[in-house]
């Protein structure tokens, strides 16, 4: 069996080392604050436009609150609700109208409904772009998932130019 001189084996290593970290690592886009809090504030605006009082929030792609806003007589409930929205959204990676739909109580991923965060009704839309998750709004408080979603769309259609990339 043929062997490598010492030289020639810690270039081997030095080029495996060098390989290996150049793939330990990644980078990960984020949207801005001042992005977020445009989202946040479009889809209020638009419910409130159409008579819903809601509560909005944005998180980051690891479900964190980057942004939220309520308005004046949107339901207690609204707060949790729309946060755990764009929670559930950004953590599974699909609207939570969609997630509704999959884990529906004969579907097999139904167990999900049963995390402690996990929502399945509308109102909760990822925010992508470039093929990237970038985070997720949530909104609640408008009569029923579908009025919820249309608001999430707008807050997303309004930065969805200066997501592009």
């Amino acid at each position: 069996m043929p062997t490598l001189s010492p030289a020639l084996f810690s270039l081997a290593l030095l080029l495996t080392a060098e390989a290996y970290a150049q793939d330990a690592t990644f980078g990960t886009k984020s949207m801005t604050p001042e992005t977020a809090v445009k989202a946040a504030q479009t889809a209020m605006e638009t419910c409130r436009k159409n008579g819903h009082q809601v509560a909005v929030a944005v998180v980051d792609r690891s479900g964190l609150t980057q942004a939220f806003v309520r308005d004046r007589f949107a339901g207690a409930h609204t707060v949790d609700m729309a946060v755990n929205k764009a929670w559930s959204a950004a953590s599974f990676k699909i609207s939570t109208t969609a997630l509704a739909r999959e884990t529906a109580a004969d579907k097999p991923m139904s167990g999900i409904r049963h995390l402690p965060r996990a929502i399945a009704a509308g109102g909760g839309i990822p925010v992508e772009a470039g093929g990237a998750l970038l985070g997720a709004i949530g909104v609640s408080g408008a009569p029923g998932g579908d009025a919820d979603d249309a608001c999430a769309k707008a807050g997303i259609e309004a930065i969805k130019d200066a997501l592009e990339f």
